[in-house]
């Protein structure tokens, strides 16, 4: 077999063919070719990103694929992240160690230090290891059958607050997104994420088109402040992502993480959705614990390795 390596083509079948292909290999994620596109298409000029395609010859089939970039919002410079995604049915061939090389030569000449990789079984593992990547942290993957039976109750809304959705006309996403900045710094992991620039979590998030404004759910206080939130991203379809669960520090402790996401996971159903996933740091005891409650399940692991290229 002969294997093309060329650049993402916008405008052609290669988003449809990327989504098939994370969903063989990240069946625990929600994507769509939409989403692939979009995201390229409006991705941040200063990442620098570049996708990488692998392609059969003969038949025209994409077999790999690899999404290269700066991690531009990380407070410190240098960092960026890459990982080869192959079919299933085309491994043990070198396309994945080929895009590898490949992304890590590029991101080397736009000034990358360190290249951060994810892996989602222990094969990825042992071959991140092959090629001098070392593990950083992982991230537990959980699902929730929605069809299975009542969600539990949550706790009382306390006095002071209100519930809405990030759907309808004139709705304002900037408290929404102040509030997500100022949780994300709290997020665990190996690089800290700065979200200050409004435009690009504009583009990134809010437009994303994964995101189901009327499945979301915010939790406003009488002021009209972003208490507490849960992003909802669905296929369309049947399948549910918690993209992000965030509570301000000064609110916590009052169940309205619980509140948020029973919210949204009810509506959710509601509309006939019928699997929820959703992912944690493994040292985040706090949403770990919410998420038992809930009865997620725990269904993959996605280990972070990372490699210095100095």
């Amino acid at each position: 077999m002969t294997v093309i390596y060329r650049d993402y083509r916008p405008g052609s079948s290669d988003a449809e063919s990327i989504a098939v292909l994370r969903g063989l290999t990240t069946p625990f994620m929600v994507i769509t070719a939409e989403a692939v596109s979009v995201g390229i298409a409006t991705a941040n000029p200063a990442g620098r990103s570049r996708v990488l395609i692998a392609e059969d010859e003969a038949g025209g089939q994409v077999v790999g694929a690899l999404h290269a970039g700066l991690q531009y919002e990380s407070a410190e410079p240098g960092h960026a992240f890459g990982a080869p995604q192959v079919h299933p049915e085309y491994r043990r061939r070198g396309i994945g160690s080929t895009l590898l090389r490949k992304a890590e030569a590029y991101l080397t000449a736009q000034g990358a230090k360190t290249v951060h990789a994810w892996a989602s079984e222990p094969s990825d593992g042992l071959f991140a290891t092959k090629y001098g990547y070392t593990s950083a942290h992982s991230l537990r993957y959980q699902r929730l059958d929605l069809t299975a039976g009542p969600l539990p109750e949550p706790p009382a809304l306390p006095a002071g607050f209100v519930l809405r959705t990030a759907a309808g006309p004139g709705n304002d996403p900037r408290p929404l997104f102040e509030t997500d900045a100022e949780v994300t710094l709290d997020e665990p992991g190996s690089t800290q994420t700065v979200l200050d620039d409004y435009q690009d979590w504009l583009n990134t998030v809010w437009d994303d088109p994964l995101l189901d404004r009327a499945l979301t759910t915010l939790v406003l206080t009488e002021e009209g402040r972003v208490a507490a939130f849960t992003l909802a991203h669905t296929d369309g379809l049947t399948r549910y992502v918690s993209g992000m669960t965030g509570v301000c520090k000064e609110f916590r402790g009052l169940g309205l993480a619980k509140i948020a996401k029973v919210d949204s996971l009810g509506r959710a159903r509601a509309a006939g959705v019928r699997e929820a996933f959703t992912s944690n740091d493994e040292i985040n005891r706090p949403m770990l614990a919410v998420n038992t409650w809930f009865g997620y399940e725990p269904c993959g692991t996605y280990v972070e390795y990372v490699r210095d290229l100095t």
